[in-house]
């Protein structure tokens, strides 16, 4: 399918090779390259305090903060645009910018005209206190304190089995959660649960809390609004600490177009080395009021470049999460497009090499940075080699996000009565990927979650969540009692079919009307036992420990082999497991013939009816099932198992004898 594709493919690989090459004959490797943040901004020596920017198009340029009164003090143009002012050392050598100072730089304008904005490459920014409506300011952050890192890196996990989180959001009470909350308090939860990673969102400063994230305005910033980056430090330390890694959901796909508070400030060059962006409408993604970069800038590749390695060498990140990848990768951006899977919509003059070209580059830098770094890439459009290395003309992502699938979901329960459920159209949903690249699976995106939908819980059972959920009734509301069992098996098919890992998101129900009341984790509820939530809670602590034990979740064995229509019956091997689903809302079975992998003794290890997950315990765990032949095969299989399976349940088998 590729093989028409090759001239596209060849000249994407030499823009590739031409650009790291001229990479590495001006800076010596694309490592020294991506050091920016090591020599931009303000850094001090031994004797010297000094801050560089590259501002080409100013016409003059200013140093202005706190540290002496807001007195403007002029820079000096040197090579390429930069910009640069050097101060010496106070007496005693005091830096002359002290740790915490409060700074912004003045550029005057092609027009004339001067302006106020933050430098570009600020490690943390603030809105000055008791200033009611005040702009955003850069700090400038250099503690003489930092965080001294205790625990090493875990090493990759074999399976990725993420918890996405939003900082601000993760607190019982109404308020924005700070990182030392989240370490405290969160972090034990996601433990406890059974994942090995987590995925931040929200972490680079945004001046607009309602974007929540996707329009950064200092990217090399941690957020303010949760707490200092040596706060965020200790955050990612306190997970390494407990064999977690931290992914970061990082934006290089836009920028938003807030000039006082963030980059695109520096957006009055008019040349394409005079900016970090693209001029006109080219610049500018409309769907999005933001504004897009030029990817073919040596500057923006620096910068980019050098964002990356700062959160994983100074910041402790163990990967990242590319937002809005498909944005990047067409000059249309998505925007109208439906995709339809045919080639030719990848490799076309649609495609944006510069972009692809930028992605290779993040690609490698990154894993020769870390070897043991995860990439994961948001795409809708399903491209092709996204996540191939990039040695064999691939971009070079670990991972791609199964973007179709939390569609799949909220259509299905949304406009699909449950008698219509098709088991091959569900299999056909969940497989539909190309097995040369990893895949992660999920079931909601925090994207519908944000922009005016609902998670899947409330999705199945509304309000009644808020008053219905008593685990002391009996029976269970017919609403509760579907909602809670389609919540376990829609979760555990997805790990089972739709991908090499799994990611679960924290939550967000849309409608807050800017209160907290609803954006905040009731974690309390986990330990009411007199609820329904603890047993939810339980589920998805099972399956986590069902694939920590075999591994089912990243097996390359898949194979689904039976899906019955007419009885709502799905039966998969996934790993060393056999999964039996009947989604049927209304008949169990007794005595179900269900194909098995081999010959031998089987029990169940995991049981979606026990009582601990909210179920009425029909299933006996203690039964020994042993196959029997079975003639004509099914799907390549000569041996059945007898089994019973109630409505809306699935039982989990394994062969420990055979």
């Amino acid at each position: 399918m590729l093989q028409s594709h090759a001239e596209h493919l060849r000249y994407r690989f030499q823009q590739y090779q031409n650009t790291r090459g001229s990479i590495e004959r001006h800076a010596g490797s694309l490592l020294n390259f991506a050091r920016g943040a090591k020599d931009y901004g303000i850094h001090t020596t031994d004797e010297l305090t000094v801050y560089r920017e590259w501002a080409p198009a100013a016409q003059a340029a200013q140093l202005i903060g706190d540290f002496n009164g807001w007195k403007p003090l002029d820079m000096s143009l040197g090579d390429n645009g930069v910009w640069f002012i050097e101060l010496p050392h106070g007496p005693g050598g005091a830096p002359a910018i002290p740790h915490g100072a409060l700074v912004k730089v003045r550029l005057r304008l092609p027009g004339g005209e001067w302006v106020d904005r933050i430098p570009a490459w600020i490690k943390w920014a603030v809105v000055p206190q008791g200033e009611m409506g005040a702009k955003y300011v850069g700090v400038h952050w250099a503690p003489a304190e930092a965080h001294a890192w205790v625990h090493p890196r875990p090493p990759r996990p074999a399976t990725l089995r993420i918890y996405e989180a939003h900082v601000g959001m993760s607190s019982e009470e109404r308020a924005v959660a700070s990182y030392t909350y989240f370490k405290d308090s969160v972090l034990p939860h996601i433990h406890a649960s059974g994942y090995n990673a987590i995925q931040l969102m929200a972490v680079q400063e945004h001046a607009y809390y309602g974007s929540f994230g996707y329009h950064v305005t200092n990217p090399f910033a941690a957020s303010s609004r949760s707490g200092t980056p040596e706060e965020l430090k200790a955050l990612i330390d306190a997970a390494h600490g407990l064999g977690i890694v931290v992914l970061l959901d990082v934006v290089h796909s836009h920028i938003s177009s807030n000039c006082e508070d963030g980059l695109a400030g520096f957006d009055f060059g008019q040349g394409p080395d005079e900016n970090y962006f693209l001029q006109g409408d080219r610049g500018y993604h409309k769907e999005w009021d933001s504004r897009l970069f030029n990817y073919a800038g040596y500057e923006t590749l620096r910068y980019l470049l050098s964002n990356l390695h700062y959160w994983i060498q100074d910041m402790g990140f163990d990967g990242f999460r590319f937002d809005g990848v498909t944005s990047m990768l067409y000059h249309h951006h998505g925007i109208g497009i439906g995709f339809t899977g045919n080639y030719s919509e990848y490799f076309s003059p649609s495609t944006n090499i510069d972009a692809l070209v930028y992605l290779m580059l993040a690609n490698d830098m990154v894993h020769e940075l870390l070897p043991s770094a995860i990439t994961i890439a948001e795409d809708v459009s399903g491209a092709p080699t996204l996540c191939r290395p990039v040695g064999e003309g691939g971009v070079g992502f670990d991972y791609r996000l199964a973007m179709g699938e939390p569609d799949f979901w909220v259509r299905t329960v949304k406009q699909v009565a449950d008698e219509d459920w098709s088991m091959t159209g569900m299999a056909s949903a969940l497989c539909d990927r190309r097995y040369s690249e990893a895949t992660v699976g999920y079931v909601e995106s925090h994207d519908q979650a944000l922009v005016g939908d609902q998670t899947l819980a409330f999705q199945l059972m509304g309000t009644e969540m808020y008053t219905s959920m008593s685990a002391r009734q009996h029976p269970l509301p017919p609403r509760i009692e579907r909602g809670i069992a389609l919540h376990k098996l829609i979760r555990l098919i997805t790990m089972c079919l739709g991908g090499e890992s799994y990611l679960n998101f924290m939550g967000n129900e849309e409608g807050n009307g800017w209160s907290y009341e609803h954006c905040r984790r009731l974690w309390s509820l986990l330990q009411s036992d007199d609820l329904l939530y603890p047993a939810l809670g339980r589920w998805d602590a099972a399956c986590m420990a069902l694939d920590q034990k075999g591994g089912f979740i990243a097996s390359r064995h898949q194979w689904v082999t039976l899906a019955d229509d007419a009885r709502q019956v799905l039966v998969a091997e996934r790993g060393p497991y056999l999964f039996v689903f009947n989604w049927s809302p209304s008949t169990s079975y007794q005595g179900l013939e269900v194909p098995a992998p081999r010959p031998g003794k089987y029990r169940p290890v995991l049981d979606s009816d026990a009582r601990e997950f909210g179920g009425q315990g029909r299933v006996d765990g203690a039964t020994e099932h042993f196959s029997q032949p079975r003639a004509p095969q099914v799907h390549g299989r000569d041996q059945a198992l007898m089994v019973m399976v109630p409505a809306r349940c699935v039982a989990v088998y394994e062969c420990v004898d055979g």
